[in-house]
């Protein structure tokens, strides 16, 4: 067992000191390209002026001949590109690859100044979190960085999910959490080739009709992932750290994406992954409060300025629980007004 009282301090002689609170700073959308990729490189200053979060992904898409490639290019992305203050994140190889280790060394000593985040994949207990905090904060100290890079894990793995709260208390570090549920689906034994959203085989049935037995009944779709995705935002929750909604395999599908989406922001994610620039948009808009929503709760707040007793605005109760609600609302809508003008002008800030 780890003494909590570590926790404030570095994990190597000279390395910066872990950071007490995760920054809460727009995070609705967390935009992959491949490094390696030179024309898709080229675009990144301009993915990056519409995204929040623009990461370079040298893991799964990216073959193994590569690999070499995808480092050398995130590392040309972090050092020359305008990012327009969008954030710079990595997702490194697997842990038991042969590439992870230099990957960290090397993107660190090269551009860890500029490199805010490390996502590491199928992370699957607290034992991976602790391997990355203690090999960064080695390196952070060589590099002489003066602020610690942050730990993002995925969940996609089976004993990942059983051990998620574990995961998300294991270091300072920790700065969120995504779902993988490609992976995760694989590690299930799931019987889909999907990557996130529904399935037209995971339904509920109406009961049947007594004067129809045979009649048609209707069936519903439901969401596989709800179960999984709820208790990583409670894990998340709980340690003050950010959950995240991963892929949506089907890039034609905008329609299925913003419903899966939507789902994930009514459950407290604060954004999700972008695997094509048609997603930006989508993820960007349902991860920024709706502005009748935004207006409704200035209302109750302006009404019971101090929370406390129960009050009757619009036909709807309101009370204290009903007044940390719309704090959330507001605070979230304000972070991203002060970034997108035309928000701000929705929002009426």
């Amino acid at each position: 067992m780890r003494n909590p009282r570590d926790f404030t301090k570095p994990l190597a002689i000279g390395a910066p000191m872990p950071l007490r609170e995760i920054p809460v700073t727009p995070s609705r959308v967390i935009h992959f390209f491949d490094p390696s990729n030179e024309s898709m490189a080229a675009k990144v200053p301009a993915l990056a002026a519409q995204s929040d979060i623009v990461l370079g992904n040298l893991e799964d898409g990216v073959p193994v001949e590569r690999k070499l490639a995808a480092r050398d290019g995130l590392i040309r992305v972090g050092r020359d590109a305008e990012l327009s203050g969008a954030a710079l994140w990595a997702r490194i190889n697997a842990l038991e690859s042969p590439w992870a280790l230099d990957e960290l060394t090397t993107l660190v000593g090269e551009i860890g100044d500029r490199l805010e985040v490390v996502m590491v994949p199928k992370v699957e207990g607290a034992w991976d979190i602790h391997y990355v905090d203690r090999l960064l904060a080695q390196l952070e100290a060589r590099a002489g960085l003066d602020r610690p890079i942050l730990v993002h894990a995925i969940l996609e793995t089976a004993l990942g999910v059983v051990n998620v709260e574990e995961i998300a208390a294991a270091s300072p570090r920790m700065q969120g959490m995504s779902l993988g549920p490609a992976d995760l689906a694989a590690s299930r034994r799931m019987k889909t080739t999907r990557v996130g959203g529904g399935h037209p085989g995971y339904v509920v049935l109406a009961d049947p009709d007594p004067d129809a037995a045979d009649g048609v009944r209707a069936a519903s779709q439901q969401d596989p992932w709800h179960y999984t995705l709820a208790r990583m935002v409670d894990a998340c929750a709980a340690t003050g750290i950010l959950p995240f909604y991963g892929p949506f395999g089907d890039i034609r599908d905008l329609a299925g994406c913003e419903a899966q989406f939507r789902a994930a922001f009514l459950l407290g994610c604060v954004g999700a992954w972008s695997l094509h620039p048609d997603q930006i948009e989508v993820a960007k808009r349902v991860f920024s409060p709706d502005p009748a929503e935004v207006a409704f709760a200035r209302k109750i707040v302006e009404a019971i300025p101090d929370g406390a007793g129960v009050h009757m605005i619009d036909g709807k109760m309101a009370d204290d629980a009903t007044w940390k609600q719309c704090q959330v609302m507001l605070t979230l809508a304000e972070m991203l007004a002060s970034k997108d003008p035309e928000l701000a002008k929705a929002y009426g800030f």
